[in-house]
């Protein structure tokens, strides 16, 4: 990937207009037709009928700052996923000088009962290694060094922790570190239990005026929450487990939606992991609110979506095979040939990418 395409900040910074100023390639399975447009076009390029599917997951302050007791290192902590107030999933990444980070591989049974005395004085100490569900095949756990750790998080209040002392996780493709309101999405509802480490960056162009919009044209939008974790750019690791909530009115339009003949649409690839492990056999969504360990190929297919609203992803991230899945391979190679010669740009700042199977 070119890395004049890393957008390095959001459009409204770029020169935009706002957050719904970027581009978005349309890719129809259909024909292997692609086609380019603002992403302010959306309402036009759906039907009547069609269900847009959301997450709502917030995006947590899951960046702080700390030193390694043992040896007084400066790290990173970035707060994975929640298990309980005082057990979460970690990554410990090392301050790169520029205001990023870079991965930092705790390697060897040794690592555990590291501990991590972090600003505003709270600890997190390493207990074991974390293991990504499954191959990107689809097959055994992947033999890498572990990145992510189970950890013990000794803050009283843990979300309040990191409200006050925390910062959103950037890699070094962005230029500065930003509020937070710059990695929430229109969608985003606050929530006790936990939220999301890095924003469900798919959603990020909505506005409330573009919502609007679709519901006028007949879309029908709504909710899920998958509570995703750190996806770091240098590691591509298959997904970890995440929480996930699929409410009982979402489960009903979605089926209501296929059994009419309707497109049911996935706003980023979080939203299609929570709707296809809410699914059974034969597609039909259920409600519920459980972990998932669900990794979507090639070989296993999808049984819910019929499109999928995404960014562009790096050209080893597991999230391609996602992708793969609803795109089918010959597609998905002419977009990405197609978004290299346009210029299209990369990330969670960057420009969309529908995808519609049917």
């Amino acid at each position: 990937m070119p890395p004049e395409l890393e957008a390095v900040a959001p459009p409204e910074e770029r020169g935009g207009s706002g957050r719904d100023d970027v581009r978005l390639m349309v890719a129809r399975r259909h024909g292997l037709t692609v086609t380019h447009h603002a992403f302010r076009e959306l309402p036009q390029l759906l039907e009547p009928g069609d269900v847009l599917v959301v997450n709502t997951s917030a995006t947590l302050p899951a960046a702080v700052d700390g030193r390694v007791t043992e040896t007084g290192e400066p790290v990173v902590v970035h707060f994975s996923t929640r298990h309980s107030d005082s057990e979460w999933v970690v990554e410990l990444r090392t301050p790169d000088g520029k205001g990023s980070t870079r991965q930092r591989l705790v390697t060897g049974g040794a690592a555990a009962d590291v501990t991590v005395r972090l600003t505003g004085g709270a600890r997190v100490t390493l207990l074991a290694p974390v293991g990504p569900a499954v191959s990107p095949g689809g097959g055994r756990p992947a033999d890498t060094p572990p990145r992510l750790w189970r950890a013990c998080f000794g803050a009283t209040d843990p979300l309040a922790y990191l409200a006050r002392y925390g910062r959103a996780i950037r890699y070094s493709y962005t230029n500065i570190d930003r509020d937070l309101t710059a990695y929430q999405t229109v969608f985003a509802e606050p929530s006790p239990r936990a939220g999301s480490a890095e924003m469900p960056s798919a959603a990020r162009p909505f506005t409330a005026e573009l919502v609007t919009r679709l519901v006028s044209r007949g879309v029908q939008v709504v909710p899920l929450t998958l509570h995703t974790g750190v996806a770091s750019v240098e590691s591509h690791e298959p997904p970890y487990a995440e929480w996930f909530e699929v409410p009982e009115p979402t489960a009903r339009v979605v089926n209501a939606a296929r059994a009419a003949g309707s497109r049911v649409v996935a706003v980023g690839t979080t939203a299609v992991r929570a709707l296809e492990s809410a699914a059974d056999a034969s597609g039909v969504v259920r409600a519920r609110s459980e972990w998932t360990e669900v990794v979507i190929t090639p070989e296993r297919g999808v049984r819910v979506v019929d499109g999928l609203l995404t960014g562009f992803h790096e050209p080893r991230a597991s999230h391609l095979l996602m992708l793969e899945a609803v795109a089918g391979r010959p597609l998905l190679d002419r977009s990405y040939a197609e978004a290299l010669r346009e210029g299209y740009l990369w990330h969670e700042f960057g420009d969309l990418h529908l995808i519609l199977s049917r």
